[in-house]
């Protein structure tokens, strides 16, 4: 390459960094070690052809070393706690306390009637009410969860998929009765559905209607919503059901792809959508292959957007994520030693360059965190941040021999993936076959095997072990508030118009009927009157049908 042609990308780079600095300035200048040693704002090579080509600058195509010009220099990412248990009013607590605490943006966990479309006195919920998340049956709920939260101000994430439509509607109403205009109202709904049928479980509908619902939802935020990102593209739970880093990686790209492909199918601009999309990944054990992945991620989605799909807008080429640490790599045993391990896998995801982050308490592989446990788990990113130096240059692994040739291989065995993913006939298709499923769990066993085997060492678990009982103080969720959830809902039923709530879910039959139909205003109108989730998904079975596995 040219000094000419390098010089000119270099120059692009610094005078992206002057307009990012003077809308976001730097946290402090000049940044320095603790020995006084000034910090750059990034190191790299001069006139490197490989390292332009590969590399880059951060906030410039392919993205490889950042997404944004100054990374963490200017903010630091959104630290996230995923929190909910038990009713509304318990979980606004423990929200109210993180924020307190520091934290700066809110993660919902739903309890599992909820996050598969039952009210808590369905039959179907007995004995799970609020007992992975909080209950939400209606509006009511909703309201109570985000009190006193002012949501111009606070990003939220809501982990649900199948009636991701219903609590985004939720989420909506409770801005406006808080005055709060529809397009300042920021955060994410998770809703990926083809992670569901892969590795998780919490669908309700067959796949063309669910990628119907969510095409509704990218519609309606794109003319609605400008701020909020409409799909959490998960990796998170791949890993979780015992996938490696690159099926990891290669699964939910090929995933991204199948909603861009639905998508363009509905007719949107690709453009118009694309920048809202949304990643979510995990963070394991082995630090420099999780670098690698998030850094390879990256490169092969701004690739895929800007060669594949054409887009034009440089936002649409940009994969933004989420990172949560392990859940599958705590131990129950020796729970203190999850500290250790949920420091290394946040520092992994922040040298990887992730926009927001949760960082799991020590005690989760027991129970549900307390107070106390979550705080820990907080003050880990905050140290990271605030004390640890990483965030004062950008990319600071970048140019290892190591870490760079990681990215490659991980780059290679992903593309070789979605190589054979596209052979089959996409991701959708990969799915029903049972394709991306078979992989995991092949990979599952091996890994439990080489455990037993002790050729993979997890401390306290197959070595260093300790003969003790594990007594921690745990989070417990009182036994009476699934009978109290239950008398609220009923509550809400006796109190409200009926027959509003009639029309409404008449409204939503009618137009699930009709394709071309966008549900969410209709959805929106009943979640208004108090219709409840259950009601508004039972409907939606009987249209479209329950997906049997």
């Amino acid at each position: 390459m040219s000094d000419d042609k390098f010089q000119s990308k270099e120059k692009k780079w610094k005078a992206a960094v002057e307009k990012t600095v003077e809308r976001f300035p730097e946290r402090k200048e000049p940044f320095t070690t603790s020995s006084d040693i000034e910090v750059g704002r990034l190191y790299y090579p001069e006139n490197d052809q490989e390292y332009d080509e590969k590399l880059g600058y951060p906030g410039t195509y392919p993205y490889t070393r950042g997404i944004q010009p100054t990374m963490y220099r200017s903010r630091f990412w959104t630290m996230r706690q995923y929190a909910g248990f038990g009713s509304a009013m318990e979980t606004n607590k423990r929200f109210r306390y993180l924020l307190d605490q520091g934290q700066t943006g809110l993660s919902v966990a739903f309890d599992l009637p909820t996050q598969i479309g039952y009210d808590s006195d369905d039959v179907m919920a007995e004995g799970e009410v609020g007992k992975v998340g909080v209950a939400i049956d209606s509006l009511k709920d909703m309201e109570q969860l985000l009190d006193q939260i002012p949501l111009d101000r606070v990003s939220t994430s809501m982990t649900i998929n199948a009636p991701a439509s219903v609590l985004l509607c939720m989420y909506i109403a409770v801005g406006e009765k808080q005055g709060v205009p529809f397009e300042k109202l920021t955060g994410t709904i998770q809703n990926d559905i083809l992670k569901e049928y892969i590795a998780r479980g919490t669908y309700i509908f067959p796949p063309k209607p669910s990628m119907r619902l969510i095409t509704d939802i990218f519609a309606y935020c794109q003319n609605h919503l400008p701020k909020f990102n409409t799909i959490s593209i998960s990796g998170y739970h791949i890993r979780e059901a015992g996938s490696t880093a690159v099926q990891e990686a290669a699964f939910t790209i090929a995933n991204g792809m199948a909603y861009v492909d639905a998508a363009l199918d509905a007719g949107l601009d690709i453009d118009a959508f694309a920048p809202r999309l949304a990643f979510f990944f995990n963070a394991h054990n082995n630090f420099f292959e999780e670098v690698a992945k998030f850094r390879a991620a990256r490169r092969i989605w701004a690739r895929i957007m800007k060669d594949h799909y054409k887009a034009k807008n440089e936002k649409s080429w940009k994969l933004r994520f989420h990172t949560q640490t392990g859940g599958s790599t705590l131990t129950a045993q020796q729970p203190d030693n999850n500290v250790v391990r949920v420091t290394m896998q946040a520092l992994a995801a922040v040298l990887g360059g992730t926009q927001s982050l949760h960082t799991n308490s020590r005690d989760e592989a027991l129970s549900l965190p307390t107070e106390e446990s979550a705080r820990i788990a907080l003050r880990t990113q905050q140290i990271i941040a605030n004390e640890s130096g990483v965030a004062d240059t950008v990319d600071p692994l970048g140019g290892s021999y190591y870490v760079e040739e990681l990215t490659d291989q991980i780059e290679k065995e992903v593309e070789s993936y979605l190589n054979r993913i596209r052979d089959i006939g996409g991701a959708v298709q990969a799915v029903e076959e049972g394709f991306m499923q078979r992989e995991i769990h092949r990979n599952a066993y091996e890994t439990q095997k080489k455990i037993e085997k002790e050729e993979e060492i997890i401390v306290g678990l197959n070595k260093f072990t300790l003969d003790e009982e594990v007594n921690p103080d745990l989070m417990k969720v009182d036994e009476e508030l699934e009978k109290d959830q239950i008398e609220s809902v009923q509550r809400i039923r006796a109190d409200r118009d009926q027959a509003e709530v009639e029309r409404t879910l008449s409204a939503i039959r009618q137009h699930a009927r009709n394709e071309d139909s966008n549900l969410i205003p209709y959805i929106l109108d009943a979640v208004k009157v108090y219709a409840t989730v259950g009601e508004i998904c039972n409907v939606l079975r009987e249209e479209f049908g329950e997906y049997a596995g």
